[in-house]
C-alpha cells in the first residue's frame, strides 16, 4: 500500500500547494496528488491556479515525493495532444515520479471554453479516443488520428522521457472502469466499492487501484465537521450532482440543506487515529491499495504533524 496527500487547488493558491507538498514529502507520504479545475466547487474556497505549473515548481522542491493529477480531463478544456506533451514534461522534470490521472471530467470546469458538455456516454467515448491519442502521442513520430469526436494532425511530442508516465483512469461504474484497464495504467475512484476493483480487475486490469478518503482532522469532531461543511459540503451530492452543475453559485445552492452531521457521515472527523485507520482499512479491504487522505480541516499543518507523528506508521503497520 502507499499513502497519499490530496493537494486541494481550490482551496489553496499555488504557493501554498507547493509549500504543503514539501511538507507532505516530509511526513513520509509517499505521494501528493492534485486535482486538475479551472473553478472552485464553492466560491468561498476561494482558488483554483494552473495545475501544470504548480506540479513543476513541485518537482523542483522535491526529491522523492510521487506527483499525480487527480485527476485531468483531456477531452474538451484541454486536447489530449496538450495533455500527452504536459505529462511527458511533467515525468521529465521529476525524474520519473509523475503519474498522469485522467478522468472524463466535470461540467463546472469543462464548459468555459463555450462548448457542449455532453453525456456521460459520450464523455466515455471521448475519453476512450483521448487516451488512444495519448499514447499514440508517446510512441513518438509524427501523428496523426481520425476519431468520431477528436482529431490529431501531423503532431509529435519531441521531449518524451525514456519511461512513461503511468495513466490511472477515473471511474466511478464498470463501463470506465474497464476503460480504465484497457487503455490505463491503473484505476482511480473516490469511493470505497470493491465491485469498481472487480470490475477493472474482470476486464484484464491489473495495475495500482487509487481512492481518496475525505478526513477532517481537528481537535474534536464538530470542528472537524464544521470546517468541512464550510468548505467541502459539495462533496455528499454523489457524482451525477458533482458532475453536472457549472458553476460555484450552483454548488452553494444544492448543498443548502447540509448539515454538520452530514459531514461527520461522509467524513472522518476529529483526531482518533484510530478512526483514520479504520478508514483506510474500508479502501484497502475493496481492493484499493493507493489511500489518498483529503484533509478538510481547519489546520493543514496540525493534520501534517498528526500524520508523520501518530497515523504514518499506524497506517504502514496496517498496510
Amino acid at each position: 500500500m502507499q499513502i497519499g496527500f490530496k493537494l486541494a487547488a481550490e482551496a489553496f493558491g499555488p504557493n501554498e500547494l507547493v509549500r504543503q507538498a514539501v511538507r507532505a514529502e516530509a511526513a513520509g507520504f509517499d505521494f501528493v496528488e492534485m486535482s486538475d479545475h479551472f473553478h472552485p466547487w464553492l466560491d468561498n474556497q476561494g482558488h483554483s491556479p494552473f495545475v501544470w505549473t504548480v506540479l513543476g515548481t513541485m518537482a523542483a522542491r522535491t526529491e522523492r515525493i510521487g506527483l499525480a493529477t487527480g485527476v485531468t480531463c483531456p477531452i474538451i478544456r484541454y486536447h489530449p495532444a496538450i495533455v500527452a506533451q504536459a505529462a511527458a514534461t511533467t515525468a521529465l522534470i521529476s525524474d520519473g515520479r509523475f503519474t498522469l490521472g485522467i478522468g472524463s471530467g466535470e461540467r463546472l470546469n469543462e464548459h468555459i471554453v463555450g462548448r457542449e458538455f455532453p453525456p456521460i456516454r459520450v464523455r466515455q467515448a471521448m475519453l476512450r479516443e483521448a487516451l488512444e491519442i495519448i499514447r499514440l502521442l508517446w510512441q513518438g513520430g509524427y501523428r496523426s488520428y481520425d476519431g468520431r469526436y477528436l482529431s490529431l494532425s501531423d503532431a509529435r511530442v519531441f521531449d518524451l522521457p525514456d519511461t512513461l508516465p503511468e495513466i490511472a483512469v477515473a471511474a466511478g461504474g464498470p463501463e470506465a472502469a474497464a476503460i480504465a484497464a484497457e487503455l490505463g495504467d491503473g484505476l482511480f475512484a473516490t469511493e470505497p466499492k470493491p465491485e469498481l476493483v472487480q470490475a477493472y480487475r474482470l476486464a484484464g486490469g491489473s495495475g495500482p487501484r487509487y481512492a481518496e478518503v475525505g478526513v477532517a482532522f481537528a481537535e474534536n469532531e464538530r470542528d472537524g465537521a464544521a470546517a468541512a461543511l464550510s468548505t467541502n459540503r459539495w462533496s455528499v451530492g454523489g457524482w451525477k450532482v458533482l458532475s453536472e452543475l457549472p458553476n460555484p453559485a450552483n454548488f452553494a445552492a444544492a448543498t443548502t440543506t447540509v448539515r454538520e452531521d452530514d459531514m461527520l457521515e461522509s467524513f472522518v472527523c476529529g483526531n482518533d487515529p484510530k478512526r483514520y485507520v479504520e478508514a483506510v482499512r474500508e479502501y484497502t479491504d475493496a481492493g484499493f491499495d493507493r489511500v489518498v487522505l483529503m484533509n478538510a480541516g481547519p489546520d493543514m499543518d496540525a493534520f501534517l504533524d498528526f500524520y508523520a507523528g501518530e497515523l504514518d506508521p499506524l497506517l504502514r503497520a496496517t498496510g
